[in-house]
């Protein structure tokens, strides 16, 4: 490979990085929304390390990752629970939890989710390298750390600007959403169509929002209750 190619290739990696990231940053951000800033820190580099030597590993099978079956369907759920997660404790004080057991909570969805939602780029990724190993790595460090940095901007403007918790957690009821319905054994079993899809994600988008408000409301009333007795 000469260094024309050699270069060619690694700013085709940065481009499908940088379009591929938004979905996993948005996951992460929510993740460690709820953390002191110092553990949010510990979180997001233990994370990102763990995460990247999985991806590095990962990408010689990343093709067949997406015929595992309940793979995707795992990882949507999953989705779905942070979604609904980050909006039950969208009020709750930061120390109501110890921060070593949101820290490592943080750190394990932060890993979990970013394997199961990263197969697209792991493969767009290999696929631009040619199997050159530096370009590969070089591809996966990228990518994981543009998602990191987004992640913790994110994260801030959520400080900043509360109601977009509640649009971050809509996206992520999409985001669960198709990945649930493009696992292959819900594809394989119900076939489902691109209407059906579009409707599951946006009422799963919806839903993740009345959901947690629903939930919220009832948990202070009943707060309420037991104060007044």
């Amino acid at each position: 490979m000469s260094d024309w190619q050699f270069l060619l290739r690694a700013l085709t990696i940065v481009a499908i990085d940088l379009m591929l990231a938004g979905d996993n940053a948005l996951v992460i951000a929510v993740a460690v929304r709820s953390l002191p800033k110092p553990q949010r820190r510990a979180a997001l580099v233990f994370g990102a390390g763990a995460a990247i030597a999985l991806r590095v590993a990962l990408t010689a099978v990343a093709a067949r990752l997406l015929n595992i079956s309940f793979l995707q369907l795992g990882g949507g759920l999953l989705i779905l629970w942070i979604a609904l997660k980050v909006l039950l404790d969208a009020n709750e004080p930061r120390e109501a939890a110890p921060a070593p057991g949101r820290l490592l909570q943080a750190i394990w969805y932060i890993v979990v989710a970013d394997i199961t939602m990263s197969t697209d780029n792991i493969l767009a990724v290999a696929g631009a390298s040619k199997g050159n190993i530096s370009l590969i790595v070089f591809g996966l460090c990228l990518s994981i750390s543009i998602v990191i940095f987004a992640a913790n901007l994110l994260a801030t403007l959520m400080d900043r600007f509360p109601a977009l918790i509640y649009i971050g957690s809509a996206i992520l009821g999409r985001v669960g959403g198709e990945m649930i319905l493009t696992d292959p054994f819900v594809v394989r079993t119900y076939h489902p169509s691109d209407w059906l899809r579009y409707s599951v994600e946006a009422g799963l988008a919806a839903g993740v929002v009345i959901a947690g408000r629903l939930i919220r409301a009832a948990r202070a009333r009943k707060e309420g209750r037991g104060q007044a007795a």
